[in-house]
């Protein structure tokens, strides 16, 4: 059976006729008729007594319901893919490092879901092993972490922003008073008490890779990194998107030597394509990077 031929045949009750049916098809109504033929022939049982009355025999009449049901159906299921292939409807799973959850995930996700008020997401939290297990796994669509934190052959990354590294401590804290011109080298911090997170990593083969070693505490979780900071317990040093830009008791202080930064973008799998509200996401994130930062 063919679509085609099932409309054709709803055509033909509806109007009322073989040639009331060729006229709403657009086609001939020898067409029309072949076409019914052909379908009769499929389902090897007349739909319509002789003649050209249009009159449906019992058969016909127990399947039109059936064939109205059908093309409703398939309407609705035409209309629904549709809709999910324009990124219109759907969902996106999206695990993110904690720094950008709070920092660029909520700017981009009201733009987002603004233009697509249908789309469910999901928003996960996780450090850089749980991100890469759960793309590899096909828990999430995306994920927004830094460059250095994933490195596997199966997974794709591509630049979102470039964020400069700079240290984090009291406003009270003389090293405030020391950054007059805007920077500090590593060589003040080495007399601090340092507290070592994750994005320290970004310190590793530099001269300020000291400050690493010679660490008190180690913290995961940036709530706790913070509540150390603002005891007085050390310094840090932090991406700047990573500090928030309302913080009352603590500084960003950029550093200069050396000078580094943080590359953060999108990781997605390496042979997979994105789902549509996926890529919707993916073109709607740098786009409003592009428009919103300049670090």
């Amino acid at each position: 059976m063919k679509l085609q031929q099932l409309r054709h045949f709803l055509f033909v009750v509806e109007e009322g006729g073989f040639r009331a049916a060729a006229n709403r098809a657009n086609r001939s109504q020898a067409a029309v008729s072949e076409s019914i033929k052909e379908l009769e022939k499929t389902l090897n049982q007349r739909l319509f007594e002789g003649g050209n009355k249009a009159t449906l025999t019992p058969f016909g009449k127990v399947c039109v319901p059936k064939i109205k049901q059908f093309l409703s159906s398939y309407q609705t299921l035409e209309s629904e893919l549709q809709t999910i292939a324009s990124g219109d409807k759907g969902k996106l799973r999206i695990a993110s490092a904690q720094s950008l959850v709070t920092k660029l995930l909520p700017n981009v996700l009201v733009a987002y879901s603004k233009k697509y008020p249908d789309i469910e997401v999901m928003l996960i939290d996780d450090n850089a092993i749980g991100i890469e297990s759960r793309l590899l796994s096909g828990d999430v669509d995306l994920a927004l972490c830094n460059r250095t934190s994933i490195k596997n052959a199966d997974i794709n990354f591509t630049t979102l922003i470039s964020d400069p590294i700079g240290v984090v401590c009291l406003k009270s804290n003389k090293l405030s008073s020391e950054s007059r011109l805007q920077g500090l080298k590593w060589q003040q911090l080495m007399m601090q008490s340092f507290i070592y997170n994750d994005t320290c990593i970004l310190l590793e083969n530099t001269p300020a890779e000291a400050l690493n070693r010679k660490a008190r505490y180690t913290v995961e979780n940036i709530t706790s990194l913070f509540s150390l900071l603002k005891n007085d317990l050390g310094i840090t040093t932090l991406p700047k998107l990573a500090f928030p830009s309302n913080e009352p008791e603590l500084i960003w202080i950029n550093l200069l030597d050396p000078s580094l930064r943080r590359e953060t973008g999108m990781f997605k799998l390496a042979k997979s394509s994105l789902s549509p509200p996926a890529q919707a996401f993916y073109d709607l994130c740098f786009a409003y990077v592009k428009d919103n930062y300049s670090l």
